[in-house]
């Protein structure tokens, strides 16, 4: 009887693992061996009451068993592609990590950063900040359609979650890319991507750890915000500057101060044109319009926290509370300011700008902005625009530049971006200055363009509270189309 019993729980106890199509052509099998073995031992060890117990046991064992692989939920996986065929099959790719990897910053272990030429960034890590309408709408903004298939790659748990909210939307051929990132020669990165730092290199810097493409020595770190250092008081990054817009800009048109007292402001600081400066603010766009100060009076190294101080946040990275510590002055700045003059342009040279197709004057403000519903500003009364602007996006109001932003407010992706300006004829070919309000959301797109290499581009300092505020200065208002504007 133990011996039956035996061969009983090997005909029964078999494992199912090629899904449930291969399951029940075991079942078939293995229940077809175990009735040939009862019959075989009937005549010896059974009565045939016994034997129809028996049977009626391992028929009833192995249907349960059918049921629950049926039933039991099944690890699904996207079937594996190569690049080359993805690329032959004209099936687009999708970088499931964070934005600084698919920027170009090396991940653990890479000596080389950057992404597939070609691929899209969907980070796994945007998908709890979007509800299905929202990453509707991002899909769409990088011309992925359902009804076609995706290849996906990045780390196992990254592809999965961006694969199962692909899925849920309707993505039914989703593959992942078998030799992702395998050739350095694929490759392509933002040109200046070292000027974008993400909250952990930052964090890693601070800590005095070893980090790819870090600043020479004397590098400081500085939150940049309008007035009176309020929020920095309570809470900001440990051993951050703090450093006033009001000492980079000048009423009444919030201009760049004079060349004399932006020395006199940087050799306060501490700053000279060899000292790196990494700068952030509770928005980027007040980091930007610092850094765009900054080069054009000649630092060498600057660059910005990649979603500012929200991003630091989000990596519950420690902050520290009070006040800025004092600085020791630098004695003299190391060069003379402007050295960098290309990088703002003034009301004259804008209006060349217009004179000339190839170049572009670019609105980086509202869309009811830049049709004219509202000027943005209680202080600037004017409502339109310049009249042979082209928009390059902007957000909800003029505080805001959603549109230059990834979902947890990073630098929009390269791909994105360079599609949201190509719309309307905005091409690094020609010289491109950007304007907004009064410079803060233009320095924003500025400092993107340069990122992504663009060779000629400045901000219109005075943008349009200069423009507007001069009745022989055309104003058009009114939905503009590419090329109509």
């Amino acid at each position: 009887m133990i011996f039956i019993k035996a061969m009983l729980r090997d005909v029964a106890l078999w494992e199912c693992t090629a899904g449930s199509g291969a399951c029940e052509k075991t079942l078939s099998g293995r229940l077809t061996q175990g009735v040939w073995i009862l019959m075989a031992l009937s005549s010896v060890f059974l009565s045939r009451q016994r034997i129809g117990q028996c049977m009626a046991l391992l028929i009833t064992g192995a249907c349960a068993w059918s049921a629950q692989a049926q039933t039991a939920p099944t690890a699904v996986t996207a079937p594996n592609i190569t690049v080359s065929d993805a690329l032959q099959q004209h099936i687009p790719l999708l970088d499931t990590r964070s934005s600084a990897a698919f920027n170009g910053w090396p991940q653990e272990g890479e000596t080389t950063g950057g992404h597939e030429r070609g691929a899209r960034n969907l980070s796994a890590s945007w998908l709890s900040l979007l509800d299905d309408a929202q990453l509707t709408h991002l899909l769409q903004q990088k011309k992925l359609d359902k009804s076609l298939p995706v290849a996906l790659y990045g780390t196992a748990p990254e592809v999965n979650a961006v694969r199962q909210r692909l899925q849920a939307l309707g993505f039914n051929t989703i593959y992942a890319l078998s030799d992702a990132l395998q050739d350095p020669s694929r490759r392509e990165s933002l040109a200046h991507y070292q000027a974008l730092v993400p909250a952990s290199w930052l964090a890693d810097l601070q800590a005095g750890k070893p980090v790819a493409n870090a600043p020479a020595k004397g590098w400081k770190v500085i939150e940049v915000e309008w007035g009176a250092p309020k929020a920095y008081l309570l809470g900001h990054i440990p051993k951050a500057g703090y450093m006033d817009t009001n000492t980079l800009e000048s009423e009444p048109l919030w201009n760049k101060v004079d060349n004399a007292s932006l020395e006199k402001m940087l050799l306060a600081q501490g700053i000279t044109t060899d000292t790196p400066v990494i700068l952030y603010g509770r928005q980027t766009m007040s980091a930007a319009r610092a850094a765009n100060i900054l080069m054009y009076a000649g630092v060498k190294d600057v660059r910005i926290l990649d979603g500012g101080w929200d991003a630091w946040q989000a990596g519950k990275y420690p902050t520290e509370m009070g006040l800025p510590a004092s600085v020791t002055p630098a004695k003299a700045f190391g060069a003379k300011i402007p050295v960098h003059p290309e990088y703002m342009t003034s009301l004259s040279q804008a209006k060349a700008l217009l004179k000339k197709p190839e170049n572009s004057l670019v609105s980086i403000r509202s869309w009811p902005e830049f049709i004219g519903e509202t000027s943005g500003y209680n202080y600037i009364k004017a409502k339109g625009d310049i009249p042979g602007a082209k928009w390059g996006g902007g957000g909800s109001d003029a505080y805001h530049v959603e549109d230059l932003h990834n979902p947890d407010g990073t630098m929009l992706s390269e791909p994105d971006l360079r599609d949201l300006w190509q719309k309307w004829q905005i091409e690094p070919t020609g010289e491109v200055a950007f304007y907004c309000g009064t410079g803060w959301r233009a320095s924003e797109a500025f400092f993107y363009a340069w990122a992504m290499g663009w060779p000629q581009v400045s901000v219109y300092d005075g943008g349009w509270y200069e423009w507007s505020l001069d009745p022989a200065n055309p104003i058009v208002t009114g939905v503009r189309q590419p090329g109509k504007s």
